[in-house]
C-alpha cells in the first residue's frame, strides 16, 4: 500500500505542483481523483471547504496547502538533495520565485484558461466530478462547478483592461524563460528545487495542458514546454545547483518582472492588511482579502482583490533573508538592486501569520 495519496486533478494548478514534486522526490504515493465522493468523505470533513490537492500522510493526518505538503514529506523523507536550497541565496531565491509562481502567475494561467479553453475546461471539470455521466451531463456539472474558478478572475485582476498587459507579459515570460533553459536545465541549476515545482502548477496544468495556451507554448517557446514534460515527470537533473550559492544571471529578467509587477501589489495589500492587522489580536482569522488594490502589468492597470495570502507566502520570503548572515545579506541585497527590488530588503509585515486548521490566523 503507497505510503502517501494525493487527492487532485490534472486540471489542477497546485496538484501539479505537488505532483511533479513527489515524483521527483522518489516518494512512494499513489494519486486519487478528487470525486464528489472524495470531497465529501475526506477533503470537506479535513479541511473544511473543497480544495485540492490534499495529500494523505502515512500515518492518516491530511496536509492541504503545497508548500506544507512538501516540507512535511521533506520532514518524513530525510532525502538528499533537498527540495528548498540549503544555501542561503539560493533558499531565499527559491522561495521568491515559489511566490511569483503561486500567486502571481495565476493571472496569465486562469485568464488563458477561461478566455481561451473555456469550454474545454467545463468538460474536464465535468469528467472529473462526475465520471460516470454521459459527456453532456458531465459538461453542465462542470459548468456548474466552473463558474466559482472564472468567478476568481476579478479577483485576480484579470479584467478587459488588465488582459493585453497580462497576455504581453506572459509571452515576454516565456521568451526570458527560453533563454534561460538554453544554458541551464533547471531554474537553479541542474537539477529542480521547489523554484521549478511552483513554476510547474501554472505551467503544466493551464498553460501547457489546456489546448489553446498549449499550442501558444509550443509555438513561442518549445523550450519552455520541454521543461514542463521533464519536470512534471519528476525528473532528477544530472547534477547539482549552481556552485557557489550563485544565482543563474538568465533569472534576472524574470526577477525584475517579478519586481517590476508583483511587488507594487504586495505592497498596497501589505498597506490594506496593516489597517485589519491593527484591529486584530491573536488567533483571529486571516480575511482572504483585505479591500481593493490596482494592478499593473505593462502599462496596463486594473483592480484586483487585497489578497491575503500572498503576504502568507512573502513571509517565508522575509523570513529567509532575515535569518542570513552579514555576507550572504550583501549578496542578497545586491541581487535586489540588480533586479529593481530593493523595496524588499526593508519589507516589513505589520503582523506575523500562521496556520492553523488549514486557515491563516494571526501568530
Amino acid at each position: 500500500m503507497p505510503a502517501y495519496t494525493l487527492y487532485g486533478a490534472e486540471v489542477s494548478y497546485f496538484t501539479g505542483k505537488a505532483r511533479a514534486y513527489l515524483r521527483w522526490r522518489g516518494a512512494d504515493f499513489e494519486e486519487q481523483i478528487a470525486t464528489q465522493q472524495v470531497y465529501r468523505d475526506i477533503i470537506l470533513p479535513n479541511v473544511g471547504w473543497p480544495v485540492i490537492p490534499v495529500l494523505k500522510m502515512p500515518d492518516g493526518s491530511i496536509v492541504q496547502d503545497t508548500a506544507d505538503i512538501i516540507e512535511q514529506v521533506e520532514a518524513a523523507e530525510h532525502r538528499e538533495p533537498p527540495a528548498l536550497p540549503a544555501t542561503p541565496l539560493q533558499r531565499f531565491v527559491a522561495l521568491l520565485l515559489q511566490l511569483y509562481g503561486d500567486e502571481w502567475l495565476t493571472l496569465p494561467a486562469m485568464h488563458y484558461r477561461w478566455t481561451y479553453n473555456e469550454d474545454w475546461a467545463y468538460s474536464e471539470f465535468g469528467a472529473l466530478s462526475a465520471p460516470q455521466l454521459s459527456r453532456p451531463e458531465q459538461y453542465e456539472i462542470g459548468k456548474k462547478n466552473g463558474q466559482r474558478f472564472k468567478g476568481a478572475l476579478p479577483v485576480l485582476g484579470v479584467h478587459p483592461e488588465t488582459i493585453p498587459g497580462i497576455e504581453r507579459s506572459y509571452e515576454a515570460f516565456l521568451r526570458e524563460f527560453s533563454q534561460h533553459l538554453e544554458a541551464h536545465p533547471f531554474l537553479l541549476g541542474e537539477r529542480p528545487c521547489l523554484a521549478d515545482f511552483a513554476f510547474i502548477g501554472p505551467l503544466y496544468a493551464h498553460l501547457y495542458r489546456d489546448p489553446e495556451s498549449g499550442v501558444l507554448m509550443k509555438r513561442l517557446a518549445p523550450r519552455v514546454a520541454d521543461w514542463v514534460e521533464r519536470t512534471h515527470a519528476g525528473d532528477a537533473g544530472t547534477g547539482d545547483l549552481a556552485a557557489d550559492d550563485g544565482i543563474p544571471e538568465t533569472l534576472l529578467p524574470i526577477l525584475k518582472r517579478q519586481m517590476r509587477e508583483q511587488l507594487p501589489a504586495l505592497k498596497a495589500t501589505n498597506d490594506l492588511f496593516a489597517g485589519w492587522a491593527a484591529e486584530a489580536s491573536s488567533g483571529d482569522a486571516v480575511p482572504r482579502a483585505v479591500g481593493q488594490i490596482e494592478v499593473s502589468i505593462e502599462g496596463f492597470t486594473g483592480p484586483a482583490a487585497a489578497r491575503t495570502f500572498p503576504l502568507w507566502r512573502l513571509q517565508a520570503v522575509l523570513d529567509a533573508y532575515g535569518a542570513m548572515d552579514t555576507d550572504a545579506k550583501a549578496r542578497a541585497d545586491a541581487l535586489l538592486a540588480s533586479v529593481g527590488g530593493r523595496a524588499l530588503a526593508s519589507f516589513e509585515l505589520p503582523a506575523r501569520m500562521a496556520r492553523k486548521d488549514c486557515r491563516l490566523v494571526l501568530a
